[in-house]
């Protein structure tokens, strides 16, 4: 079997949607939907081993810390391990007074009773139950036409109305889905919800929600939210009805789908953390909400720590998070590209310069910082990288703002070690490499002992004990100022000759254990340039180290 060079033979494009004058392309979001996590029942019947009792409660409660206020707990109906857990959570108390919880249900009697009997005492609950309306499952699952389809959402409404009644004690609220509504024609998933909110009754005070899954998803995003559009403006009673959206992933458009079925009237969405569910998974709980925090709309979920939320999911799912998932993944704030990490480096640079907190870093959509991610992994060297990806991690991890040229020049050596070793440079091999060019003084040329410096007249004298090629030496020199008097006194020792053309130096930290980097560019006679860092808690000290330092590398 191969592939075909002709797929319409086998496969036929997806049919547009009859919608005149189409409102969803020109809307804006502007506040977040009603969300509800499907993680303990889609995500959860999704897994290979599916959670047991002590994950599915560490799930529920990072569910209810990170704020949804509607949480689909499970499938009751499915057997006693399910039913357990969910009564218990009734039982013992562990649903928050703010969180409702829902569980799904078939249209059947018996297992819709079972369902409410799972959270009988409950304060409030939402039951919901679906049955399957598109042509495929009508004429391959099921072997029915419309009219029997429909009399299975009217029974399964008269059920839940009934034992709603049975069980007074609760605040109940009814879902219903008309199951692979994507594939579905449209009037006729019009046609069931109408005759399931007939019989239901629904209020505006105490609407139904109607959930519009994109089983499979089986056509581009913008085809769905047309579905959407066309759906919120013929159904009857549309404003005593919540319009759900429950996109799986199948296309790899499961957040768009989502996101533009919202602009076309829907008024809550559910999904699952970081996309679980089956086959390529819901759409993204994490993805959607993070993407309207970048429009500046207040998702109502707090990703604050995202580092723990992926470690409960990845716990509880026995499922790693992709390294470039959308804002959780581990690599999904780094930069390898030597040209990605010198604009990230001049974003942070002006953001120093900044006096309001808009964000505005190239390549980064979001502040790191506020999901709990340190800048440490922004940039990450390999060989890929640049000058500005190795000033970062120095700059980062010890405080070193090397000046431009430096940073060139000691990038060569970067770049040698990362082909040599064909890997990954860590913060401590960038380090390493950096001591070695500039600060070691083992088995160095010139080695600093001492020094001190005096006056005469406009002139400044230094005077210092040096190590020299392993002897001990007494060496001074005259300048106009230190480090030239520091540059004489090598060069009247057999030291180069060198000229000085850029001097900087900054403090690292605060205080009185703060020291001074000091960094030299120097030129000798032939024209080549060579760079000197030094450090010390005394900035004079430091530069001397620096002018030693370049020395040795000239």
């Amino acid at each position: 079997m191969t592939m075909l060079r002709d797929p319409s033979v086998k496969y036929s494009a997806f049919p547009q949607v009859p919608l005149a004058n189409r409102e969803w392309p020109t809307r804006v979001t502007t506040a977040a939907p009603i969300w509800l996590s499907t993680d303990m029942r889609d995500g959860n019947q999704a897994l290979i081993d599916p959670m047991d009792a002590e994950k599915k409660a560490r799930f529920f409660d990072l569910l209810c810390r990170i704020g949804l206020k509607e949480i689909e707990v499970g499938f009751p109906s499915a057997g006693a391990t399910e039913f357990d857990f969910i009564s218990g959570l009734v039982q013992q108390g562990r649903i928050p007074d703010d969180v409702t919880p829902q569980v799904l249900t078939q249209s059947r009697a018996d297992l819709i009773r079972t369902s409410f009997d799972s959270l009988a005492g409950a304060k409030s609950a939402i039951v919901h139950v679906y049955n399957a309306v598109s042509p495929a499952w009508r004429r391959i699952v099921f072997g029915m036409e419309m009219p029997e389809i429909k009399a299975i959402a009217i029974e399964g409404a008269k059920q839940l109305r009934d034992n709603a009644a049975r069980l007074p004690g609760t605040d109940w609220r009814f879902q219903y889905s008309p199951e692979t509504f994507s594939t579905a024609e449209l009037d006729f998933s019009i046609e069931c919800c109408a005759a399931v909110m007939d019989i239901l009754q629904p209020t505006t005070d105490k609407p139904i929600i109607v959930n519009l899954p994109a089983t499979v998803e089986a056509s581009t995003a913008n085809i769905y939210a047309d579905q959407i559009e066309y759906f919120c403006k013929n159904l009857p009673g549309r404003d005593r009805a919540i319009i759900s959206l429950h996109t799986h992933n199948d296309r790899g458009t499961g957040v768009a789908a989502a996101e533009l079925g919202l602009l076309a009237g829907a008024d809550r969405v559910e999904g699952c953390l970081f996309g679980n569910g089956e086959r390529t998974g819901n759409s993204c709980l994490v993805t959607i909400a993070l993407n309207m925090y970048t429009q500046g709309v207040d998702p109502g979920l707090d990703f604050s720590n995202i580092d723990e939320v992926i470690a409960t999911v990845e716990y509880c799912n026995q499922l790693p998070v992709h390294p470039r998932h959308p804002y959780g993944g581990e690599l999904v704030y780094t930069a390898f590209s030597g040209s990605h990490q010198d604009a990230i480096k001049k974003g942070f640079a002006a953001r120093e310069r900044q006096n309001d907190e808009r964000w505005e870093v190239p390549y980064l959509p979001i502040d790191p910082a506020d999901l709990g991610r340190s800048y440490e992994a922004v940039i990450r060297v390999n060989s890929q990288s640049g000058k500005g990806g190795v000033a970062w991690v120095l700059e980062q991890d010890k405080g070193l703002k090397l000046p431009k040229k430096m940073q060139a020049s000691f990038s060569h050596v970067v770049q040698t070690m990362a082909d040599e070793t064909s890997r990954e440079l860590t913060a401590d091999d960038i380090w390493g490499a950096f001591e070695t060019a500039y600060l070691k003084v083992e088995d160095k040329r010139f080695q600093l002992v001492d020094w001190s410096e005096s006056h005469a007249g406009a002139d400044r004298i230094f005077a210092g004990k040096l190590t020299i090629d392993g002897a001990p030496r007494s060496v001074s020199g005259r300048g106009n100022g230190l480090m030239s008097s520091v540059i004489a006194a090598l060069a009247e020792s057999g030291g180069p000759v060198m000229d000085i053309v850029d001097y900087s130096e900054h403090a690292i930290g605060q205080g009185s254990t703060a020291q001074a980097a000091a960094y030299v560019e120097c030129r000798t006679p032939d024209g080549k340039s060579v760079f000197g860092c030094g450090l010390d808690t005394d900035v004079a000290t430091a530069s001397v180290r620096a002018i030693l330092s370049a020395a040795n590398g000239a």
